[in-house]
């Protein structure tokens, strides 16, 4: 999934992974949207965001 990129933080959203192309310092996101998968997760550990983007690959 590729969401645009805003220019402001998603303020719904946080965000530590700081390695991803829609991280914003301070801990957010810019991703206008996000997808978090698999729908049938149990628990934290079984979740996954799928928008994740490795920064300087978009």
């Amino acid at each position: 999934m590729k969401a645009e990129k805003m220019s402001r933080p998603n303020e719904g959203i946080k965000c530590v992974v700081n390695t991803c192309h829609y991280y914003m310092s301070g801990d957010h996101c810019s991703a206008s949207q996000i997808e978090v998968q698999p729908k049938n997760a149990g628990n934290t550990q079984e979740t996954d965001c799928a928008t994740f983007i490795p920064e300087g690959q978009a």
